[in-house]
């Protein structure tokens, strides 16, 4: 994944969207055993597998490559959570690690087989995917001859294209970003690395103030963020001489319309 100065885009993830009939994790695995049985239960990444269980199950009863996707990204979720999870040692325990590890390797290996599957699909997020994980090229390009189509009118695909354009295009990569916003739904979850990117841009280009809305955005949407805090935005302003009461104003009217659904993209 390309680089906005020294942050990173991350990819996506678009959690399955609940609805009222869906089973909760516990009747889940009483009517698919099998699904709740493939990795050992461990009291690390609970969060990670209920979201792989309830992928597989989107996949079982809807076998589409919008589920696959999900899929992989449930599958790493939890092999990043277990790998952290399988590097603490436990002095009374040592059969832990081994539970781990083993379900690590079972994560990748499924990882791998419906990587495999699907590496000539065309469903948007795919394509990215082979790309940003295996730098398939091909991928690449028949995601980026989708620009401007109505299957790249989401926030997640609007942000894979901006990693992309990151490095040679730093006006359309913001254009791109503030796209993604204005494509959010009212009260919908918004990707944080937005306005982290969107921050690291202006100050990149010394544009001080709006490297300030941003990181002061970021901060009012996500307090526990640990790529900002109160310090870090007092000692922005004081190193440059801003004003802050106006900023922070302008700030939150900007987040309040990104939430409300109604921002629209400044032109640059």
């Amino acid at each position: 994944m390309m680089k906005f100065d020294k942050l990173m885009i991350i990819l996506l993830f678009c959690p399955l969207m609940a609805c009222e009939n869906r089973p909760n994790f516990a009747e889940l695995c009483e009517q698919h055993t099998k699904i709740c049985q493939e990795f050992q239960e461990d009291t690390w990444c609970k969060r990670e597998r209920v979201a792989v269980g309830f992928a597989n199950l989107a996949e079982k009863n809807d076998a589409n490559d919008g589920n696959k996707y999900q899929q992989l990204i449930a599958y790493e979720g939890y092999e990043k959570c277990m790998l952290h999870a399988s590097k603490i040692e436990h002095i009374k325990l040592k059969v832990k690690k081994t539970i781990r590890i083993n379900n690590v390797v079972k994560a990748q290996a499924k990882i791998k087989a419906i990587a495999f599957a699907t590496q000539s699909s065309e469903h948007p997020d795919l394509l990215f995917f082979h790309w940003s994980r295996y730098l398939n090229e091909h991928s690449l390009n028949k995601f980026i001859a989708l620009e401007g189509s109505e299957l790249l009118e989401k926030p997640n695909r609007q942000i894979n294209l901006a990693s992309y354009y990151a490095k040679h295009d730093a006006t359309k990569t913001l254009n791109l970003l503030y796209h993604a916003l204005e494509l959010y739904p009212s009260d919908a979850t918004i990707d944080t690395e937005i306005f982290q990117s969107l921050a690291s841009i202006f100050a990149h280009k010394k544009e001080h103030k709006q490297a300030y809305i941003w990181s002061k955005i970021l901060y009012l949407y996500s307090p526990k963020d640990s790529t900002i805090s109160h310090e870090t935005l007092v000692s922005y302003f004081k190193n440059n001489n801003l004003n802050t009461e106006f900023l922070d104003q302008v700030a939150k009217k900007t987040l309040n319309n990104i939430i409300d659904n109604k921002f629209k993209a400044p032109h640059t």
